[in-house]
């Protein structure tokens, strides 16, 4: 319905936005505000930006569009707003009324449709691991992905199984986390946790939802549910999935990183005199909520040094795809951390979220890990082979 025609009295926009008092404690904590300092790449200038193309008060344009586009959807505003604006529903409605006026690019399409099918994205990821060496660097979007068969065979401690859990795979970390499911899958056996990975599961919709294709997220949505329908306990990996698979299931979703803290006394480490850095993706501290329980089970390996890189604007300017369809822009927000990284002596680079990995590991020679692959690592281990990845019907994501 156009907004001109739309009751404004009862438009969910409007009433989103009604919510912000305009207190500008957000300004402090916004990444692009911070990059910018301008009103209108802040969260208070976004809504305000938002409500008056709902209520036709101003003209839409390709001005007021790259604001909008800009935003990062990191959910920092939202944790210090006071007056509670749900800013990621709003991000949300006003992208999808956006995308309804001017439609979507066609890298954003090929997007979209390519994470949804693994039979195309595996083959496409494959051909990119052997041929990303000989193409120009500004085509070397992403760094290169293991090989299928690098996680190997897992082996180690294993404790009876007192519970089990769901795994969601996900979509880009199908080929690029072998190695942190393989991780995730030596730590719960030890920790003894059973992995199931339920069939018909598919992306978790979130890159879709943050373009304003609200329906096709939402078919993804539905799917997820289905798939996941009888399992109590969901786990996730990476932390920019998991607000999205959270609001599809109906069971509770829980960052592997929590159920493990959760589990830790059966969990022994060998010492480890390393110096690592430790990045904190804004889904982590915002969504999951695994920062506690990532900085515990850290602090259980004896000899370790952890430092947390935290520069820059609060952000490492992946955003999903913007490290895509827009590098430029995503690597000025990555570049402080970078630096730090480097001037900081660690020998490697851990992160929770694959975007972020995906983002940093392409601007630095050294490993940059899922922390389950370095607590696997760190695993104190026996001669006794694990049990392979329980499947209730398929391998994975279909």
């Amino acid at each position: 319905m156009p907004a001109a025609s739309r009751p404004l009295a009862s438009d969910p926009l409007v009433a989103l936005a009604d919510r912000c008092v305009q207190c500008g404690l957000c300004l402090p904590v916004c990444p692009t505000y911070g990059r910018e300092r301008m009103e209108a790449e802040s969260p208070r200038g976004r809504i305000a930006l938002a409500r008056a193309w709902a209520l036709d008060t101003i003209e839409s344009g390709p001005l007021g569009d790259a604001h909008l586009d800009h935003c990062l959807g990191c959910g920092n505003c939202e944790t210090v707003c006071p007056a509670g604006v749900e800013y990621d529903a709003l991000l949300v409605s006003a992208r999808g009324r956006q995308r309804e006026r001017r439609g979507a690019s066609a890298l954003q399409k090929a997007l979209e449709a390519l994470v949804v099918r693994p039979r195309l994205l595996g083959p496409l990821v494959g051909l990119y691991r052997h041929t990303r060496s000989l193409l120009p660097h500004r085509l070397q979007l992403l760094p290169a992905p293991p090989s299928p068969a690098s996680a190997g065979s897992p082996s180690g401690r294993r404790t009876p199984p007192v519970q089990s859990a769901a795994l969601f795979l996900g979509c880009m970390a199908g080929p690029y986390e072998v190695n942190a499911r393989g991780a995730l899958i030596r730590l719960c056996a030890a920790a003894g946790i059973d992995v199931v990975v339920p069939p018909g599961q598919t992306c978790c919709g979130a890159l879709h939802a943050h373009a304003g294709n609200i329906d096709g997220a939402a078919h993804l949505t539905a799917r997820n549910r289905e798939a996941f329908a009888g399992h109590p306990q969901v786990l996730t990996l990476a932390s920019g999935c998991h607000k999205a698979v959270a609001g599809a299931i109906d069971g509770e979703a829980l960052d592997a990183l929590t159920l493990l803290d959760a589990h830790s006394d059966r969990l022994a480490f060998h010492p480890h005199a390393e110096r690592i850095a430790l990045h904190l993706p804004c889904t982590q501290r915002n969504a999951s909520g695994s920062v506690p329980a990532l900085r515990r089970l850290l602090a259980r390996i004896p000899e370790l040094m952890v430092i947390e890189i935290d520069v820059g604007f609060g952000c490492c300017g992946a955003a999903g795809n913007q490290m895509v369809t827009d590098p430029a822009r995503a690597s000025e927000y990555r570049q402080p951390l970078l630096d730090q990284f480097a001037a900081s002596g660690a020998s490697r680079l851990l992160s929770a979220n694959i975007g972020c990995r995906l983002h940093l590991g392409n601007g630095t020679a050294l490993p940059v890990q899922h922390p389950l692959e370095f607590l696997a690592e760190a695993l104190e281990r026996a001669n006794d082979p694990l049990p392979p990845l329980e499947s209730s019907g398929t391998r994975g994501a279909r």
